[in-house]
């Protein structure tokens, strides 16, 4: 089992920064792939970002270019630096971390408890 600790939420003005980072800690094996997905009210939840152990990426269509994830494998944390930030990015981030990339991309895995991430003026 593991568990996925969270930080880095928050409120942000539009065309601002913000860095979340989750941090994991049990069987190596079950983290081999990290990620984020979020959920804003209403909408259904959808793929940020995903980062396998060897550095292979996923983005969200509506945040390429803009986030970056990236991941220490040593302190088994990942991170996802997001830039340009608009207000349909406000919703609640979740972090995931999964045995293979394909369970990931298809939301399965163990779940952190959710950051806010507002953007407004």
């Amino acid at each position: 089992q593991v568990q996925l600790a969270e930080s880095g939420g928050g409120l942000v003005q539009p065309g601002g920064s913000l860095r979340l980072s989750c941090a994991a800690s049990g069987n190596v094996h079950d983290f081999f792939a990290m990620g984020w997905y979020r959920q804003a009210p209403g909408k259904q939840r959808e793929l940020v970002a995903a980062i396998t152990l060897t550095g292979f990426t996923n983005y969200g269509d509506s945040v390429r270019g803009r986030f970056t994830i990236s991941r220490d494998n040593a302190k088994k944390i990942a991170h996802l630096q997001m830039n340009e930030m608009k207000v349909e990015d406000t919703a609640i981030y979740y972090c995931i971390s999964s045995s293979t990339r394909t369970e990931l991309l298809n939301a399965v895995g163990s779940w952190g408890q959710g950051t806010q991430v507002t953007v407004s003026s």
